[in-house]
């Protein structure tokens, strides 16, 4: 782990829809001092350019087209899929954690079986093996029994099954602001500071 400064965060984007997450979140950790790492399926680019009209050789571009303030010390690397000789592949390389937004049954499937077949899931079984904070993000409705006993057995094996279901309560006024409702989440469980939903009755009453 790194200390009180900067953080390291391996993401990946699967096939399944909702691309939107992936890139909510990377927005999100590229305003903080962080170095992410980025793996995309081919599924799942093949979804980000269907559902968001962005290419992956073009994402870091594509983000800072956007308009957000991206911290000045923020870097993004995005790795093939099939490449497994980069850092995120070893249990050697330390990082602050893996979120898989979304997170396709196969992928599930896969990391309950405990296999490895391609970047994202070798990494993220790394994360269980050195309990390293994992989160998911399944994207799929309705489960099966078999999608659920995968879910119990991640959870067991130390991963966060967070599904991405945002909250309604900030009485969020876009799509943009519906998802950072589900980023603010992640974030929340990464450790690491964010200002995109006020907590539940922070502003309450003492």
């Amino acid at each position: 782990m790194n200390g009180s400064g900067s953080k390291t965060i391996v993401t990946a984007i699967c096939g399944a829809s909702g691309a939107i997450y992936g890139l909510s979140l990377l927005r999100a950790l590229l305003a903080l001092d962080t170095r992410v790492f980025l793996i995309v399926s081919s599924a799942g680019a093949a979804v980000l350019k269907h559902e968001c009209g962005i290419d992956v050789d073009r994402i870091d571009a594509a983000l800072r087209l956007q308009g957000f303030e991206r911290h000045e010390r923020a870097s993004l690397s995005v790795l093939d899929e099939n490449d497994f000789f980069t850092p995120p592949a070893s249990g050697s390389f330390r990082h602050d954690g893996m979120v898989i937004a979304p997170c396709t049954m196969g992928t599930l499937g896969a990391l309950a079986a405990g296999l490895s077949g391609n970047l994202i899931q070798r990494a993220a079984d790394v994360c269980l093996k050195e309990k390293r904070p994992l989160i998911l993000l399944p994207r799929e409705t309705p489960l099966s029994v078999i999608h659920l006993d995968n879910m119990l057995t991640l959870s067991r094996a130390g991963a966060v099954i967070l599904p991405p279901c945002p909250s309604f309560y900030t009485a969020p006024q876009t799509i943009d602001e519906l998802v950072d409702t589900v980023t603010a989440r992640i974030l929340d469980h990464l450790g690491l500071p964010q200002a995109l939903v006020t907590p539940w009755m922070s502003e309450g009453p003492a």
